[in-house]
This record gives C-alpha cells, sequence and structure tokens, in this order.
C-alpha cells in the first residue's frame, strides 16, 4: 500500500485505493479482497480520486495539472486540462479534487496553484469559476478537496483558512464548518452527516446543517482520503505510516 493517498467507493460497492505510484489504483472488494489493479499512463502526481454516478471515476494529477476520466474498468476514457501546462487563473495550476454533483455537473478544487473552484457541464465545457485567494467569503488558501450534497449545497476544504466552506452552486457563501485544524477531505454518511478528516488528527462528523456531532481522532498522523462503504463503513487513506483503515459502526447514530 505504498504511496497512499485517498481511498473512494465504487457504485457497484468496490473500494478503491489511490497511490501515487504504479499500479495507481487497486481495487477491493467489500470484503477487503484485491480485485485489480489499474496502471494510470502519464500520471505525474495522483491527488484524489472520487466515483461519479455516471459510473466513472475522477482522478486528480495534482502535478500534471489535469482530471483523468475513467471507465469502470479503470480505461482513460477522457482528460479534462493540458497536461504539464499550468494555467494562472484557468483550469489548471495544481488541481486537488473532483467531484459530479447530482445534476452532473463536475466541480474541481484547484488547488495549490489558482485558489479557485471550477465548474464543468455535463459535457466538461467549463462554465465559470469560483473564489480567488484570501480569508473572507468565498475566498480560499489551499481549497483541498470538495463535495456536493444532494440539496447542491457546495462544500469546499478550504485547508490553510481552517474550515469547510459551505457554497450555493453560484459561489453563493451561506457558512463554514469550523474548529478545524487545516482540514484535508470530507465525505458524506448516508443520513446526510458530513466527514472531516484534519490535521490535529482527527475525524470531526457534523450533521448536515452544520452542528458538531462528535470527534474521533485517527490511527496514522493523518487522514488524507475518506470514504464511506455501502454498508456505512468509513474509509481512512492514512499516509505517514501508510495504511488503509476501516471502521465499522458498533453503535447507533445520533
Amino acid at each position: 500500500m505504498e504511496g497512499l493517498c485517498d481511498v473512494f467507493t465504487l457504485p457497484d460497492g468496490r473500494i478503491g485505493a489511490l497511490r501515487r505510484k504504479a499500479p495507481h489504483i487497486l481495487v477491493f472488494s467489500p470484503q477487503g479482497e484485491l480485485q485489480a489493479q489499474w496502471v494510470l499512463p502519464g500520471v505525474r502526481c495522483p491527488h484524489y480520486a472520487t466515483a461519479g454516478h455516471d459510473g466513472q471515476v475522477y482522478v486528480v494529477d495534482l502535478d500534471g495539472h489535469q482530471i483523468l476520466v475513467l471507465d469502470g474498468d479503470g480505461t482513460v476514457q477522457r482528460v479534462l486540462g493540458q497536461p504539464d501546462k499550468p494555467s494562472w487563473g484557468k483550469p489548471f495550476n495544481h488541481p486537488t479534487s473532483a467531484h459530479l454533483a447530482p445534476d452532473g455537473t463536475l466541480y474541481v478544487t484547484d488547488g495549490y496553484g489558482n485558489s479557485q473552484v471550477h465548474r464543468f457541464d455535463q459535457a466538461f465545457n467549463w462554465l465559470h469559476t469560483l473564489g480567488e485567494p484570501g480569508r473572507g467569503p468565498t475566498q480560499f488558501s489551499t481549497p483541498h478537496a470538495v463535495r456536493v450534497l444532494a440539496d447542491q449545497r457546495v462544500l469546499v476544504v478550504d485547508r490553510e483558512n481552517n474550515r469547510v466552506q459551505i457554497l450555493t452552486p453560484d459561489g453563493g457563501y451561506l457558512g463554514e464548518l469550523g474548529d478545524l485544524h487545516k482540514p484535508m477531505a470530507l465525505a458524506v454518511l448516508q443520513d446526510g452527516s458530513i466527514l472531516v478528516t484534519d490535521h490535529t488528527p482527527r475525524l470531526s462528523r457534523f450533521r448536515a446543517d452544520g452542528l458538531l456531532l462528535g470527534r474521533a481522532r485517527t490511527f496514522s498522523t493523518v487522514a488524507h482520503g475518506v470514504a464511506v462503504g455501502h454498508d456505512g463503513s468509513i474509509f481512512l487513506a492514512e499516509m505517514v505510516p501508510t495504511m488503509l483503515t476501516r471502521l465499522e459502526r458498533v453503535s447507533a447514530t445520533v
């Protein structure tokens, strides 16, 4: 599992582990049996991956300045961006995360170079860009991950500002999740509550309206990635030391 940087759930319930060395994606059954290994040609530094409701997998190449769109067998179907050609103020400059919204639009946090979030239509045409460097509403300092909720609220991990911003699809500021120390990644449980990992290191759970429900320390120095399995299990991609951790629910939810 050397080089592990993220974990994601495929539509059929399998678990994908993203690594920064070939094979870049290891695919496991829900029971933990290795079923497939995918190599991503031309990728420089895989950062995050998500599986969309369209059955495709979106892999963000941090240092290649590109988004790879894979089919369910790991074959590259499309590349967004210009590989190895960063762009200032437009896609992409060290992008970090991508997520397919319920309406089929794609959001990309961009990331280590630009302090922006880009939105694309269902045909992957650019629609608009949100944000700028700063500390205020809809301003970012290292937007590190993005998720779009069922009600179309957009959650952006604003890492160096120690918060998760909550936005409308057009970039309107709705609020934020705070009391976080350099948040890294987020995932959504079946009940709509939100999981956030940070550098403390810890895992926090928030209600959909932003109320903090609980916290737990993670096992490694930091969980760079987090995902939720179809059975409600929580998976953590921990980097130092490298390990994939599975947490199972043992009591009723709040």
